[in-house]
């Protein structure tokens, strides 16, 4: 992340957050760069044919986030962790419109079966995930975001601890625990969906 605008964009959130519309117009240039770092990662793990573009991600982010004004902006980090969850949202509500199309629905025939299963599959993982995430955030917050902001946000260890205000090495034993419960958490949904 870069480092130069920090102060200017934490005192134009808290503008924002007070009700100074004009703000987030001088915002969002200043972030933009990261926005599209966030959705250019998001948009990494989706299958081929996904229909949703970087930029259309970007774009719905943006306007989600505007309609965030009344959130207590506390700095440029805070704003980028809401973005990544905004994201996140919007690529699981896309995933989960995706699957229930009836089979064939809009989509275009596809004669490598593999693709056409490859896309089912990262569909539901994605779907699946959020799903374990979320019963992950009731019991233990801060492992989630710590999920969130190093796999979705593609925030670093150090990134993700100034983010989160704790040490990186209990960002890293958070991130170590919280794949293991989210792997055995997918696994039981699996198991009790087959």
């Amino acid at each position: 992340m870069s480092q130069e605008p920090h102060g200017e964009v934490t005192e134009l959130l808290l503008a924002w957050s007070g009700g100074e519309t004009s703000a987030l117009d001088r915002l969002i240039p200043l972030v933009y760069a990261e926005l599209r770092r966030l959705a250019h990662r998001y948009m990494r793990g989706q299958p081929l044919d996904h229909t949703l573009e970087t930029a259309a991600l970007i774009n719905e982010a943006y306007l989600r986030l505007i309609d965030s004004s009344r959130v207590r902006w506390q700095d440029r980090a805070h704003f980028l962790a809401v973005a990544a969850q905004v994201m996140r949202r919007i690529l699981v509500d896309y995933a989960r419109s995706r699957g229930s199309l009836r089979r064939g629905g809009d989509c275009q025939r596809i004669s490598l079966e593999a693709v056409a299963t490859l896309h089912q599959a990262r569909s539901t993982d994605l779907v699946e995930l959020d799903r374990a995430l979320n019963t992950l955030a009731v019991t233990s917050p801060r492992k989630a975001q710590v999920i969130e902001l190093r796999f979705f946000g593609g925030l670093s260890v150090p990134e993700t601890a100034a983010v989160l205000d704790v040490s990186e090495d209990t960002v890293m034993r958070d991130w170590k625990l919280a794949r293991v419960r989210l792997y055995h958490a997918m696994k039981k949904d699996r198991a009790h969906a087959g």
